[in-house]
């Protein structure tokens, strides 16, 4: 059964307005799951919700998914041409021409345009055709219980425990492994409160209605800050030669002063100054893909934190608004995985908070990196050498 639109505030009134959670992770599971009840059914979830968190189980599968995310090892290059595939360029424009109307009036009353929305429905899920095999309450409570990162998870029990006790999930529901449903991946808090009805039926079905896949989604895109009519990422060419500890995607400047340093666009012609400000972001370094990141970028890492999945998503919106395919360059060699988790033990050794040593480049490293580049003379562009290395 699917969810009525007309029930959707009061969903998400309930959703939000809880007491005081019990006991955030760990201990024994039974005790902690009749701690997650109480906050249930004090937010307004019946019986059938309440049997659903009982019948719940520890799930080893999302456990080991957690701590295995080896995709985020592969480069920025490796990840982009593995994920910008011809079939989901080629059935990204079909959709688009096929579900036009739709995405028009996503764009006239969220302001996010056809492409940005079809390259998340691309990477999350083909398209609706790998939605995910996981139980997704099993997943949630288990990835809540562990406390590894439970605040990223446990918001997202009470939201899936309302809608499994309206009938609007069924208690079985499978989806990711980290509680995201449907064809773009809406955990349920997203499910509750940004869930459009695109096609009219007084319902709103994420797993099966491509209409209601389509509105749901500009309308979260557009709650992360999205801006109207802006821009995302834009790639650029760099000069061998420039302020490298100017670049990176928050230090915000105007395009003139890019200009100013010689940052061009791919074919060499100047770039065009709308006003706007944007970040350059060197993914592999100051040798390899360029590109300015405006605000709407930062609305990419609101979706999914990892740099490089951001990076990508973004492309391939560009790829699908009629950009062509990015040039690599020739970045200077990084580090393999084993260098990677050596080069943080390093810089956590001086004091850098890297985060879990786990050979991935994350915010935290590149920009510990960053820091320790200026220190040491090194151009500052983020990208793990194994000179950098050497020099620690």
């Amino acid at each position: 059964m699917r969810l009525r639109s007309q029930a959707l505030a009061a969903l998400f009134l309930c959703a939000t307005a809880l007491p005081a959670m019990a006991q955030e992770c760990g201990g024994d599971f039974q005790t902690w799951k009749q701690g997650v009840a109480a906050e249930a059914k004090a937010a307004g979830v019946g019986a059938v919700g309440l049997d659903a968190l009982e019948d719940a189980r520890i799930d080893e599968r999302a456990l080991a998914r957690d701590r295995a995310q080896g995709v985020f090892t592969q480069t920025f290059v490796q990840f982009s041409n593995r994920m910008i595939s011809a079939y989901r360029l080629k059935q990204g424009a079909a959709n688009m021409k096929k579900y036009a109307d739709v995405f028009a009036r996503a764009d006239q009353q969220f302001g996010v345009q056809a492409p940005v929305i079809t390259a998340f429905w691309a990477l999350e899920t083909d398209f609706g055709a790998v939605q995910g095999d996981f139980h997704t309450l099993s997943a949630l409570v288990t990835l809540s219980h562990d406390c590894r990162r439970p605040q990223l998870f446990r918001q997202q029990l009470v939201p899936l425990l309302e809608l499994i006790d309206r009938g609007v999930l069924p208690a079985d529901v499978t989806g990711a492994w980290a509680g995201e449903i449907g064809q773009t991946q809406i955990l349920p808090s997203d499910y509750l409160a940004r869930g459009v009805d695109g096609d009219g039926d007084g319902e709103i079905d994420l797993r099966n209605s491509v209409p209601d896949v389509i509105m749901t989604t500009g309308n979260k895109v557009l709650s992360r800050g999205w801006k109207r009519d802006e821009p995302w990422i834009q790639e650029v060419r760099v000069p061998d030669e420039m302020p490298w500890d100017q670049t990176g995607r928050t230090n915000k400047l105007p395009l003139t002063q890019w200009a100013q340093w010689g940052v061009t666009n791919p074919d060499g012609s100047p770039l065009i100054d709308k006003g706007l400000k944007a970040g350059l972001a060197l993914p592999m370094g100051r040798k390899g893909p360029a590109f300015l990141t405006y605000e709407n970028f930062d609305v990419y890492l609101e979706w999914n934190q990892s740099f490089t999945y951001a990076l990508t998503a973004a492309n391939l919106a560009a790829r699908l608004a009629g950009t062509p395919p990015l040039d690599p360059r020739n970045p200077e060699p990084g580090l393999d995985n084993e260098q990677m988790k050596a080069l943080q033990t390093k810089l956590e050794a001086r004091g850098y908070d890297v985060g879990t040593v786990d050979g991935i480049l994350g915010t935290n490293t590149r920009e510990a990196i960053r820091k320790e580049q200026m220190r040491l003379g090194l151009p500052v562009d983020g990208w793990p050498t194994p000179v950098l290395l050497g020099k620690l």
